[in-house]
């Protein structure tokens, strides 16, 4: 019998949860004392963390960059496409800048020109692409963009095939050999000091 009696549930007029009704009056004085629904998301929370879950939840955030406050459900597109000092690549040479300055810097940029390995002809960065397609593109008519089309370029006037992480590689390595110098020449360093204070 005891089992058939958990099965029927009566719902706590507090959290509005089906509760086993043999257990919804210590369930009701213990939800009501300590539990209170947030008005923001409807979800039941301690009331001594009400503070702490506004502020984790729904509390507005003041963007560390730009010192905007935005609502936290719209973070994310704030933090990844509309502040305007989130820091974006030039596509044409790399360099990591504030969104806000990438139009200046990159109609200067883009303004740059570059000798075609292909034709021999100076062409401007911001043009590049288009002159791959319409004087030398692919068999199925794409190019590269201006970024890879500079690493493969110099690899076929080597005379050998370019490789797709060729470029990656070398920024990796050149990392680590100035990371290793520099520690290196720290500990030489240091070495001094101690050998010197003995």
């Amino acid at each position: 019998m005891e089992i058939a009696s958990e099965l029927n549930t009566k719902l706590c007029s507090h959290c509005e949860k089906d509760i086993p009704t043999s257990n919804i009056d210590l369930h009701y004085a213990h939800c009501s004392r300590n539990l209170k629904k947030c008005a923001l998301c409807g979800e039941m929370v301690p009331k001594k963390h009400e503070d702490e879950h506004y502020n984790e939840t729904h509390a507005p955030v003041e963007c560390s960059l730009c010192s905007d406050t935005v609502e936290r459900e719209l973070w994310a597109l704030h933090k990844g496409e509309n502040c305007p000092q989130r820091i974006i690549t030039c596509e044409y040479c790399e360099f990591p800048l504030p969104a806000v300055d990438l139009f200046k810097h990159q109609e200067i940029c883009g303004n740059r020109t570059e000798l075609c390995q292909t034709c021999n002809k100076y062409v401007r960065l911001r043009e590049m692409i288009n002159h791959e397609i319409q004087f030398h593109g692919d068999s199925d008519g794409t190019a590269e963009s201006s970024r890879n089309v500079r690493p493969e370029r110099e690899e076929r006037a080597r005379g050998r095939p370019a490789r797709a992480g060729d470029s990656t590689q070398r920024k990796i390595l050149l990392t680590i050999a100035v990371t290793g110098i520099a520690v290196l020449v720290g500990s030489v360093f240091l070495q001094r000091k101690v050998d010197s204070n003995q």
